[in-house]
């Protein structure tokens, strides 16, 4: 007899980062304010924040099914952090911090199920790696040119890559056990404050961001699932910096908010083509972060 194969057997494999979450940013000290990603790419209206109020912080998901917010700057410079569960509720600040306190960094998952934050105001490049139950790490001594202002996502499944930053287009692979690479030569126009997500499962994309010459760009820099950084392709959408961008349905992405307190998004299909500006829902706002859950 031929095996009986579930119905929700296709549905399955894609599984994993189903909805995605934007949260925190906004001017003077920030806001928590959190907005939910459905896995159809729709956002939700605000959502009341939980934890410390702040701006340019980082977020990824780890455990496979749920995310953490962490660092961050705003009435003070923070290393504090915020789990969020599979359900994409935001928990209260964790009791203990690890790591030098920094902003304008970046984080990515990585190995399946656990994640890591990087570089950072200071031109600093050390790591805190995040284990698999949301435990961040003490400092790991950097690897590749310290900068801020960059951008992270996942590729290959377990890996990730940090990209860009401070008027830069080299990069930094992540190996599946969490180890940074040395730099690669850059490829695409060097940038300050883009941002990057997954999409198709196995591959990213960098978009948007700030030239060296002030101007707020929108063009995207696909990256394959061997971590090879693509050409520039011509932007899509509203030019704006220090937005946020994250997972969705399993193999699609968003790109959403961002400079100067705007709240559009812009879809990423499961080929990497960025979709014109969805009118916005929720706070307008920069400085935040996303990641996916769920």
């Amino acid at each position: 007899m031929f095996p009986i194969i579930p119905a929700n057997s296709v549905t399955a494999a894609v599984s994993g980062n189903q909805e995605g979450i934007f949260g925190f940013g906004g001017a003077g000290i920030g806001v928590s304010t959190t907005n939910l990603v459905s896995n159809a790419g729709v956002v939700s209206s605000d959502v009341a924040g939980v934890g410390t109020v702040r701006a340019y912080l980082a977020a990824c998901e780890y455990g496979g099914d749920k995310g953490i917010f962490g660092f961050g700057t705003g009435a003070s410079t923070y290393s504090i952090t915020n789990l969020v569960s599979n359900a994409g509720v935001v928990a209260s600040d964790q009791a203990a911090t690890t790591g030098t306190a920094r902003y304008l960094l970046q984080a990515c998952s990585y190995g399946e199920d656990k994640g890591i934050f990087a570089y950072g105001q200071g031109e600093v490049s050390m790591s805190n790696l995040v284990s698999n139950t949301g435990v961040v790490s003490s400092d790991v001594s950097g690897v590749g040119t310290g900068r801020r202002a960059l951008a992270a996502c996942e590729y290959g499944g377990d890996k990730g890559i940090f990209g860009f930053g401070q008027y830069y287009s080299m990069t930094n692979l992540v190996s599946n056990t969490g180890v940074v690479a040395s730099d690669t030569a850059g490829v695409g126009t060097a940038r300050s404050q883009p941002e990057a997500c997954s999409y198709g499962e196995d591959k990213g994309i960098f978009g948007y961001g700030e030239d060296s010459g002030d101007n707020m760009v929108s063009m995207t820099n696909l990256v394959s699932n061997a971590g090879v950084v693509a050409s520039d392709t011509t932007g899509v959408g509203t030019a704006r910096k220090s937005l946020g961008a994250t997972q969705y349905g399993g193999d699609l992405g968003i790109f959403g908010y961002g400079s100067s307190s705007v709240s559009m998004t812009n879809l990423v299909s499961n080929t990497g083509v960025v979709s014109s500006d969805v009118a916005g829902v929720g706070t307008g706002r920069y400085g935040l972060k996303a990641c996916s859950f769920n």
